[in-house]
């Protein structure tokens, strides 16, 4: 189940026309995420920071709680970027601000 925000994330919502939802989305939506390093999809919860709602083609900063979390433990990292989609269809992208939770950080390692 969801629980505390793992990471938080500026996300990019895609216009409609440019193949991205039709209607707003709201505070507590639910995408898959992919992020580029791997093939495995996970359902993340969008907490978005500051509003309710978001209308295609907007911006929003969001807490987000992924399933699994386990599964990415010691490998993500600010900066990081990642697709959140409805199926297959890339519906926006998103990039880590801030790791909340320490286990999932990647340590560089020069």
């Amino acid at each position: 189940m969801f629980g505390e925000p793992h990471f938080i994330a500026l996300l990019q919502y895609k216009s409609t026309e440019e193949g991205g939802r039709k209607t707003a989305a709201s505070s507590g939506y639910r995408p898959h995420i992919k992020f580029s390093f791997d093939e495995y999809m996970t359902s993340g919860m969008q907490l978005f920071i500051g509003t309710e709602f978001v209308l295609p083609g907007e911006s929003v900063s969001a807490a987000i709680s992924i399933l699994s979390f386990e599964y990415f433990e010691g490998k993500l990292y600010e900066g990081l970027e990642f697709d959140f989609r409805e199926g297959a269809r890339i519906i926006g992208t998103g990039k880590i601000t801030e790791i909340v939770n320490p286990k999932l950080k990647r340590n560089f390692q020069k």
